[in-house]
């Protein structure tokens, strides 16, 4: 898996929550997917209401409840890796919209930190307050 940080390329896909890839979740097949292609991240988020090309509205509303909500599926890395992973969603969606945008990515996480909490090299043991010790 790639760590982003710098130009990147943003990937929404538009489906349908109903939608399906063999019996499966097709937002479900697209992550996996993504993964197993070494992506940067992707992630799926659940409209509460929408519509698309077939101008229904649906909506999460009691009163009016719907069982396809629409799904947004976010993936960003690289543009050249973004774009290698367009043809396996020609294969996977039949209906829905992709949209392809540049953005900046910060990645956070993986750095070690010191018990003071700010960034930089790990304390060694013997720079610890030891039991009943106070640090200044």
């Amino acid at each position: 898996m790639t760590r982003l940080t710098g130009s990147a390329l943003r990937m929404t896909i538009f489906i349908g929550e109903n939608d399906t890839w063999h019996h499966k979740p097709l937002y479900a097949e697209i992550v996996h997917r993504a993964h197993a292609a070494g992506l940067a991240g992707a992630s799926v988020f659940r409209g509460i209401e929408g519509f698309g090309t077939s101008s229904l509205i649906h909506t999460s509303r009691l009163l009016s409840l719907s069982e396809d909500l629409p799904v947004a599926v976010i993936v960003v890395d690289t543009e050249a890796r973004v774009r290698a992973f367009l043809p396996q969603l020609d294969e996977l969606v039949t209906e829905g919209l992709v949209i392809l945008d540049d953005c900046e990515a910060i990645h956070y996480g993986g750095r070690d930190r010191t018990p003071e909490g700010s960034p930089g090299t790990t304390a060694a043991a013997g720079d610890l307050p030891g039991k009943g010790e106070k640090s200044l």
